[in-house]
């Protein structure tokens, strides 16, 4: 089977900063403060559609965003934000992402304030020695966030990652695939004991399906949708120590606030697998909590906080 989604003629990203006060002109300001890498990107796009600042008195309300406690307390300091708007054609990806990126960073150094991603659900992580963007774009590199959500609390059991025929409950969504030109990727049905296990297998077909798509962007500029398989081969992702391939299945379906996503579900037939979801290899007689706690307990992997 194959799946086919639409490909926009642009796409808007947004980035947010709460900022105290503003004490000068950012559009004069900006281009100088930043980075090299994106510094001259930054001059020819300021004052077009590429790059567009927006300010505001008003505070800035995170809604639909978590925040830690300490990054609620400065929230409460500031009193203005700062909107970074771009938009572009899909072929400009992701250029036109770290740009708009790297100014909103640039804006919170000098105006000692907070970055806010309100597609991916979270503020970017502060750093006193990092450079800024980074010249190189890695999706791991903060632009994806997750939703991790239990069906029904009434009836999960208490977290026990022993008792893996416990509950079905789990389900992880991304949060930013969209702003690619991607539908965002959702897991449905693993016990809550293995959220961190469902993030790093999302991870790794986000990363596929990106590289795929960005490629192929490249390649057709004018296009207006894409068809893809709906079985995927993911081959030695860095998330997996053992470095095995494995394939995932892809179903279509439609979430709450009709942002379109993609199902990730086991490929049937393929062997050997390493992660949630995925069905259990000829032979084996537990559940796939089963399989999946072996699989995991066999050889070490690295595990990502899910944001």
């Amino acid at each position: 089977m194959q799946i086919t989604f639409p490909v926009p003629a642009s796409l808007t990203a947004l980035f947010v900063v709460a900022i105290e006060r503003l004490r000068f002109d950012i559009e004069g300001m900006l281009p100088w403060r930043m980075g090299r890498p994106h510094r001259r990107a930054a001059m020819a796009a300021l004052g077009t559609p590429r790059l567009t600042l927006t300010h505001s008195t008003a505070q800035w309300r995170p809604g639909g965003v978590d925040l830690t406690e300490d990054e609620r307390r400065l929230l409460r300091r500031t009193r203005q934000h700062v909107l970074i708007s771009s938009t572009a054609p899909p072929q400009a990806l992701p250029a036109s992402l770290q740009v708009a990126r790297a100014a909103a960073r640039a804006i919170a150094e000098e105006c000692a304030g907070m970055v806010v991603d309100p597609l991916a659900g979270y503020a970017l992580p502060s750093c006193a020695r990092c450079a800024g963007e980074p010249s190189s774009f890695r999706l791991t590199d903060d632009w994806l966030g997750w939703s991790v959500d239990v069906h029904d609390t009434a009836t999960c059991p208490p977290w026990n990652p022993a008792d893996t025929r416990a509950c079905d409950c789990l389900r992880v969504t991304s949060r930013g695939l969209r702003r690619f030109a991607l539908p965002e990727i959702t897991l449905d049905g693993a016990a809550c004991a293995h959220n961190l296990c469902a993030v790093n297998l999302l991870r790794a077909v986000a990363q596929r399906l990106l590289t795929d798509h960005l490629a192929f962007l490249s390649a057709n500029p004018e296009a207006r949708e894409r068809t893809i398989d709906d079985h995927l081969r993911i081959h030695d992702h860095a998330l997996f120590s053992d470095r095995q391939s494995f394939g995932v299945r892809l179903t279509p379906c439609e979430s709450p606030g009709s942002i379109r996503r993609l199902k990730v579900g086991p490929a049937p037939g393929s062997g050997q697998i390493t992660c949630l979801k995925v069905g259990p290899p000829s032979g084996f007689t537990g559940t796939l909590n089963d399989w999946l706690c072996s699989t995991q307990g066999a050889t070490p992997v690295t595990y990502l906080t899910a944001a």
